[in-house]
């Protein structure tokens, strides 16, 4: 049986404007309220499918690996590294891990790989039972990055990752490490090579959003963020993923929506997508 548990990692509060692109805040507002610093609050979550005896986990979050300066910067809020805990409360550890998958390597994404800050200690790879699966585009992005983005990129973690001996890019929609029941869908719109997962279920797919669709509020078809590369292209990407699956009764698991794990999809009279039916966590759901 494949079970989905949704699990926490450590949270952001990044400026709203940025996480909205052109949208005007006394629109986004009202989906999300900002701080007085104009920060709204970002879940880093991760997707943990139990399949048979196999734990894969769908991205490992922000983590805790950031220096002081940094993580202030970037808005983390907890100490700790939180997707550890999470893990631990539904009987894991980072070594019962046997796939994590990637899809793409921004530090808010794979930052959850390494071990927690110490002073004068560098980061350690974690989960090392686990193969990590990494789109083919995606990792050349990492290791040669555009200057408008290389500042989103771990350059230590590309190196652990290539001498851990565990690392398989991706280059079809299937992998071998996943087997039947696993498909990749390709995007560009944020960062090149973006994969998503799509994930048989019985209920209907189950589709890991990244950064297509981080959240609910951007299953609206013109919302993008300040940090998508090619916008124009990311809303065709979206379209013709949502279309997809609200003709196939499918579901979407966000990655940064602070109050939603999973939700369906819905399209009104007027063409227009929301989400429905939303869902505030995962427990080992198997529909």
């Amino acid at each position: 049986m494949r079970t989905l548990t949704s699990i926490q990692g450590n949270s952001q509060r990044l400026d709203g404007g940025a996480m909205f692109g052109n949208a005007p805040r006394a629109l986004w507002s009202r989906w999300i309220e900002p701080d007085e610093r104009n920060r709204i609050p970002l879940a880093c979550r991760t997707l943990l499918v139990q399949d048979g005896e196999r734990n894969i986990l769908f991205e490992a979050g922000v983590g805790a690996f950031f220096e002081p300066k940094l993580k202030d910067r970037f808005g983390i809020v907890e100490e700790e590294h939180v997707l550890l805990a999470g893990l631990a409360e539904v009987g894991l550890q980072h070594t019962d891990i046997d796939v994590v998958v990637l899809s793409h390597l921004h530090f808010d994404h794979a930052g959850g790989l390494l071990s927690a800050f110490q002073p004068g200690v560098a980061p350690e790879l974690l989960f090392p039972r686990a193969t990590y699966l990494v789109g083919a585009a995606a990792w050349k992005r990492a290791q040669h990055p555009h200057f408008r983005d290389r500042a989103s990129f771990i350059p230590l973690l590309n190196g652990l990752l290539e001498v851990s001996g565990r690392l398989e890019i991706v280059s079809l929609d299937t992998s071998p490490t996943l087997g039947d029941g696993y498909t990749f869908h390709l995007s560009s719109g944020h960062t090149p090579g973006l994969l998503l997962t799509e994930i048989d279920m019985p209920g209907g797919p189950v589709v890991f959003a990244g950064d297509l669709i981080p959240g609910t509020p951007w299953v609206h078809l013109p919302i993008t963020m300040g940090y998508d590369r090619y916008p124009e292209l990311l809303i065709d990407e979206k379209q013709e993923l949502l279309g997809d699956l609200e003709h196939r009764g499918g579901r979407l698991f966000y990655t940064h929506d602070s109050k939603v794990a999973l939700s369906g999809v819905a399209r009104d009279e007027r063409g227009r997508y929301s989400a429905v039916d939303p869902q505030a966590r995962l427990d080992r759901v198997a529909y």
